[in-house]
């Protein structure tokens, strides 16, 4: 069976754990095995940094036995913009060669979701200073060049994927 490794800021929800357990079942209903981040808990007693270096080794690991990934790239702390851990997984997993699925609720344009203003050159500037690319994608070119995105949910990935599964064979 096709192992999944679930990336995504749902480890940062209240219900993380049960979260995690229904996109596992979800993934079974699909005919996929869900690795899910929150699988293993770090040993008590550790402390900040160690656990933080204990899930950073716990989940390339996890990264490692995948077959593919699918990322949640839902704008997480701000428009446009995914958790930053997630996507550190799907660079790691790309450059392992792994295939990575992601999806996101949104399918407006980054520059569309940034709010930004115009400068004198006729650039979009966001509230920092810096020039929002416009190239029409939903996510920075680095994730949307890198990955078959879906517009959805978990589920509606899971369904593209089963679907691509099957006409691969």
């Amino acid at each position: 069976m096709t192992s999944i490794y679930l990336a995504g800021f749902d480890v940062f929800r209240k219900d993380a754990i049960e979260y995690g357990k229904r996109l596992q079942a979800l993934c079974a209903d699909y005919g996929f095995t869900g690795l899910y981040p929150l699988d293993q808990a770090a040993p008590e007693g550790l402390s900040g940094p160690d656990t933080a270096r204990w899930i950073y080794e716990a989940n390339i690991a996890l990264l490692h036995r995948a077959d593919v990934v699918m990322a949640n790239l839902d704008d997480f702390r701000g428009p446009g913009e995914p958790d930053s851990g997630t996507a550190f997984e799907v660079g790691y997993a790309i450059a392992l060669g792994k295939p990575v699925w992601g999806y996101a609720s949104e399918s407006s344009t980054l520059r569309e979701r940034v709010t930004a203003s115009i400068d004198a050159d006729g650039d979009a500037i966001d509230a920092r200073g810096y020039v929002v690319e416009d190239f029409g994608l939903p996510k920075n070119l680095m994730l949307a060049c890198s990955v078959r995105l879906v517009q959805g949910t978990a589920e509606d990935c899971l369904t593209a994927m089963a679907a691509a599964k099957a006409s691969a064979r």
